[in-house]
């Protein structure tokens, strides 16, 4: 395989010349001529990762996921993915495996590898993601959490608890179950609760039981069956739609009847809310739009563009069959 040092060996010039050709530089046009014919004669390909390298471009994003089996994750994914290949960009995406040393990790791996951007699906934002995000010199976007001085996009996750509040105080139920998950992840298991708190609570005569799971199926199906005997609530809130389908599960095997003996609903607007029975109220959150942003708005970061440091995406109730008017 002909190499730079061979094509510079035959056109009798040093190999830092042919790089200067290479990369657009300065070289006398006979020497350009001579170049030039040789390399169209030996079909030389020049390493064009190696020349983004040197010119401090290597058109390459790396995405930081936390976890490889998440629905959402895996659309905002899409939306990256096609984003990123319209830009001209390519791809290095790693998984931290929900571990804060390993997001740390493959911050720096990826500084370290030249990439122009990084995106990151924040989990928990701790003094040392912040500081660790400051120490490298590569553009950094969060998207799910944000954090203060970092550009971040995040969903509006209060208004969203809003929203199932409203709707399930305008069926008529006062009495909720909300299965949460560890305030660890404030978008998740602070913001979304304390959406559906603050709203129904401004109700005389209601009442809020609280349950803690985490993200996983198998935990929240196997916590199902134990507060599903013991709850009093006519509607239960699951701070995903993951959680509200493997509570449908438990409840199907306790032949609890959905929507009849209690109204159930989550968020996300998860595809598979739509293949279970009862198909399940959730409020619908435009992910794949998200990883389209993301990377638009990491190129303008990268670019050096003005870009507001907190970016919002709006969500919407859908009314399916797992929830009815409390009788």
């Amino acid at each position: 395989m002909v190499n730079i040092n061979d094509i510079a060996k035959q056109a009798g010039v040093a190999k830092s010349t042919v790089s200067r050709y290479l990369n657009n530089g300065s070289v006398s046009e006979d020497t350009r001529r001579k170049i030039e014919k040789i390399i169209k004669e030996t079909g030389y390909k020049p390493n064009a990762f190696a020349r983004s390298l040197k010119a401090q471009k290597t058109n390459m994003l790396g995405v930081i996921i936390p976890r490889l089996n998440s629905a959402s994750t895996n659309e905002v994914l899409q939306g990256i993915d096609e984003t990123a290949r319209k830009l001209g960009y390519q791809l290095i995406i790693t998984n931290s495996d929900q571990n804060n040393e390993r997001e740390f990790e493959n911050l720096q791996t990826l500084a370290k590898q030249k990439v122009e951007g990084i995106i990151m699906f924040a989990r928990e934002m701790t003094e040392d993601h912040i500081n660790t995000v400051k120490s490298v010199e590569t553009p950094v976007l969060f998207i799910g959490q944000k954090a203060e001085g970092i550009h971040s996009m995040v969903h509006q996750d209060y208004e969203a608890g809003t929203k199932i509040g409203k709707y399930a105080l305008e069926l008529g139920h006062r009495h909720f179950l909300y299965v949460g998950v560890p305030e660890t992840d404030q978008a998740v298991g602070v913001e979304r609760r304390q959406g559906f708190i603050d709203r129904v609570t401004a109700v005389t005569g209601t009442t809020i039981e609280r349950v803690e799971t985490d993200f996983s199926r198998t935990a929240a199906y196997t916590k199902g069956l134990t507060f599903l005997k013991e709850t009093e609530a006519t509607y239960i809130v699951c701070a995903t739609d993951n959680i509200a389908v493997a509570v449908l599960k438990a409840a199907n095997e306790l032949n609890y009847s959905i929507p009849g003996d209690f109204s159930l609903s989550g968020f996300g607007g998860y595809e598979a809310t739509a293949y279970v029975s009862p198909t399940i109220t959730t409020v619908s959150y435009p992910y794949r739009q998200m990883g389209i942003e993301a990377v638009n708005k990491l190129r303008q970061l990268i670019e050096k563009e003005e870009v507001p440091l907190i970016t919002d995406l709006q969500n919407n109730l859908v009314v399916n069959e797992s929830t009815a008017p409390f009788k």
